[in-house]
């Protein structure tokens, strides 16, 4: 388990993380989303003491990260899979960190094999792909075998069976109890695999909750009905509160906002109206964090007429 309360932090004039408050409860994927810039790299940091918190607190299964007398065993992390000697092989780096937390060598012969390295273990890491990179990375987060995964970027590189891969292995690490905290720009691949999100902007954060709670709170669902009797249908239905809006193609096809399927189906029922169709169309999670950020964009790119009218 993760918990932060008032957690904060500031460099200089520049506070990068603000008084922010959470839990990352285990047994679940939490994925950790916002901007370039938002704070996520720096909350990291501060959950693995790699940063000091300028007030605030924030512990790792009950206790702070530099109080635990073995970390790899309570807190696997992969925040930079760069930070690696490109002299090194993978064996002799993983190996090194296991003699230096007191590991048995038989881990990492483990690790090696769940992350897919067997076939590169011997060679130079300098020689390494960015998705190679990232296993080692990987590799070392799971060698103390712990309960907390920390991820940034894990699928940073990956090809798509390595994204299937990270996807299976981070829902199985959660399956077992652990407590998994990744962050991604892939938004299509958070919404397979987080169970909650956690959405920050310019260092606050913005919501938390269940992934289609997110969604739904950011976008609202909408209703599709379809109907031979939609003219007599749609007064029924803004009498309940709903919105109605006419899809236009004549076909008697209706959008139907703020209420629900369940409560549209009842109402035609009553009123012997006929449905053709009745679908519950959501956003995707792209949607809804665009629409959830929008305002907390530290850096935005130009439309292409406005880049051009600039460049005039």
């Amino acid at each position: 388990m993760i918990e932060a309360h008032d957690l904060t932090k500031r460099y200089g004039s520049k506070t990068a993380v603000d008084g922010i408050s959470f839990t990352i409860p285990p047994g679940t994927v939490t994925g950790f989303l916002g901007p370039n810039g938002a704070g996520k790299s720096t909350t990291m940091r501060m959950i693995v003491g790699l940063d000091r918190p300028t007030s605030g607190t924030v512990t790792v299964n009950g206790k702070h990260y530099a109080q635990h007398r073995s970390p790899l065993k309570e807190v696997g992390a992969l925040l930079d899979a760069k930070a690696v000697h490109s002299g090194r092989s993978a064996r002799s780096h993983l190996r090194t960190m296991a003699a230096t937390h007191g590991i048995p060598t038989r881990r990492v012969d483990e690790v090696i094999e769940m992350t897919g390295l067997a076939g590169v273990a011997g060679k130079r890491v300098g020689g390494f792909s960015l998705g190679m990179g990232q296993r080692l990375g990987i590799a070392s987060a799971l060698l103390g075998d712990p309960r907390t995964l920390i991820l940034d970027e894990p699928v940073n590189g990956l090809d798509p069976e390595g994204v299937q891969w990270v996807r299976n292995l981070t829902r199985q690490l959660a399956a077992e109890g652990r407590t998994v905290f990744l962050s991604s720009h892939l938004m299509s691949e958070m919404a397979q695999t987080a169970d909650q999100l956690l959405v920050i902007g310019r260092g606050r954060i913005i919501t938390a909750g269940l992934v289609q709670d997110v969604i739904d709170s950011a976008t609202g669902a909408v209703v599709k009905v379809r109907s031979p009797q939609s003219a007599e249908l749609v007064p029924l239905l803004r009498a309940t509160g709903a919105t109605v809006d006419a899809a236009g193609d004549g076909d008697g096809t209706l959008a139907v906002h703020g209420t629900t399927a369940e409560l549209i189906g009842e109402t035609a029922a009553r009123n012997r109206i006929v449905l053709h169709e009745l679908t519950v169309q959501r956003a995707s999670l792209e949607e809804a964090y665009m629409t959830l950020t929008q305002d907390a964009v530290e850096y935005r790119s130009e439309t292409t007429h406005e880049a051009m009218e600039a460049a005039r």
